[in-house]
């Protein structure tokens, strides 16, 4: 079996899958630039555990880290998620004609 390399948009999706990284990535949309000390604080996870999850994440290029001292920020990078959201809208065409239906369906079932 032949591996093929990971493309960006593998790697984006793959980090999306798990929801604690999705909600690290829609915190940092609220609050850009928080701490990793403020990011785990609300999780129910130990630091080493939202370390592993912010790692994907920046592997993905979904995040990145300036250290300033001791304290290492966290900033959200949209670019990947631009990409998936690209990728998904070729395919909105299926699902949109399948919602069109449920709702002509819906408004038949009303009268």
């Amino acid at each position: 079996m032949v591996k093929s390399p990971v493309s960006q948009l593998d790697r984006t999706f793959s980090a999306l899958v798990d929801p604690t990284r999705r909600a690290i990535l829609a915190r940092l949309e609220r609050e850009p630039g928080l701490s990793i000390t403020e990011i785990a604080r609300p999780l129910p996870l130990k630091l080493p555990a939202v370390m592993k999850h912010l790692d994907v994440l920046s592997d993905a290029g979904l995040v990145s880290r300036t250290k300033r001292g001791r304290t290492v920020s966290v900033e959200l990078i949209a670019g990947p998620m631009e990409e998936a959201m690209a990728w998904l809208k070729r395919y909105e065409r299926f699902w949109s004609a399948s919602l069109d239906r449920l709702a002509g369906f819906v408004e038949e079932d009303d009268e």
